[in-house]
């Protein structure tokens, strides 16, 4: 099968290539730009240019001859977003863009659309002991979340109407080797030592590292139960933020320094700082149920919690 994979130099991208190629799948890769190092990196697999993604980028040449498509490729979703309109940004890249990608894959032929989506499409928290579900009601609250609903329905349409097979995946909290952002920051920290004040923060978050995520991924490539479908994915182990700042300690062979900080303080600090999105993040619950994905594609994660942090910290222990 011949698999084209846009944003296949990003983060997740990079190592999706490489597990494909790896289960036997000839792989083409979607980049803005290709340089000659590029067409020399590892996979043996072409790369081909298609440019800015957006309502007018041209996919037909990418698209040719693939049977499926992997969608990575997107406006990400970043705290202090300084576009003038955020929603209209992230709408010309995630819904136009990548329905103007699935036209064209469908009139190419493509059989299967596999669209990496994110679990802000069911919200931003959970109550606890209720984890979000696959088939729930759609409930962004921010213009990322929206957009990549919006392309979901528009997939979900296209697909009606041409008999492509849309597969839908939302993944949590991505963690991994390159990881970086707040959970890189957060693991410098644990291993300088600093004291952190969350030793007492009684959640429940669902995460996904990279290893399971990418497994799923390359899954739901092939399998003939997942085609129009919609997937959550995780770890399938929960962590409270206080287990996870010590497994990430132990993950690097150092000691958590904890302050048994109560959450409603951290909350009210939070407040007057104007940080209430980082202490939500850290004091809140967001749980995913995997049920389904178990169930209908016989998956299990196949990194656990512990091994997934300890190749996710391998650089931050250097």
């Amino acid at each position: 099968m011949k698999v084209l994979v846009t944003g296949a130099n990003g983060f997740v991208g990079a190592a999706l290539c490489g597990s494909l190629a790896a289960r036997g799948q000839a792989v083409r890769r979607a980049l803005r730009r290709v340089s000659p190092a590029v067409e020399e990196e590892a996979w043996g697999s072409p790369a081909v240019s298609v440019g800015d993604l957006g309502p007018d980028t041209n996919w037909l040449a990418a698209v040719s001859g693939c049977e499926a498509v992997v969608h990575l490729a997107a406006r990400v979703h970043v705290m202090n977003d300084r576009a003038a309109d955020p929603l209209d940004e992230f709408r010309k890249v995630n819904v136009q863009g990548t329905l103007r990608l699935a036209r064209q894959a469908a009139q190419a032929g493509v059989r299967r659309l596999v669209f990496v989506s994110s679990i802000k499409v069911n919200g931003e928290a959970t109550r606890p002991g209720q984890a979000f579900h696959a088939d729930d009601v759609a409930a962004p609250q921010d213009a990322y979340g929206l957009s990549k609903h919006e392309a979901e329905l528009g997939l979900r349409e296209i697909g009606r109407q041409t008999g492509m097979e849309v597969v839908v995946i939302r993944p949590p909290l991505v963690y991994g080797p390159g990881v970086r952002a707040n959970f890189l920051a957060l693991a410098r920290a644990v291993k300088r030592g600093i004291p952190l004040p969350l030793g007492a923060i009684d959640n429940r978050r669902s995460l996904v590292s990279l290893d399971n995520l990418v497994d799923c991924i390359a899954t739901c490539v092939s399998h003939p139960a997942a085609a129009h479908q919609t997937f959550l994915v995780s770890d399938g182990e929960d962590l409270s933020t206080t287990d996870l700042v010590r497994r990430m300690a132990r993950a690097m062979g150092t000691s958590a320094r904890l302050l048994p900080v109560p959450a409603s303080w951290l909350e009210a600090g939070a407040a007057l700082l104007g940080k209430r999105d980082v202490v939500r993040r850290l004091c809140g619950n967001l749980q995913v149920d995997i049920a389904k994905t178990q169930a209908l594609l016989g998956w299990t994660p196949p990194v656990s919690v512990d091994e997934g942090l300890r190749r996710a910290l391998v650089a931050a222990n250097e």
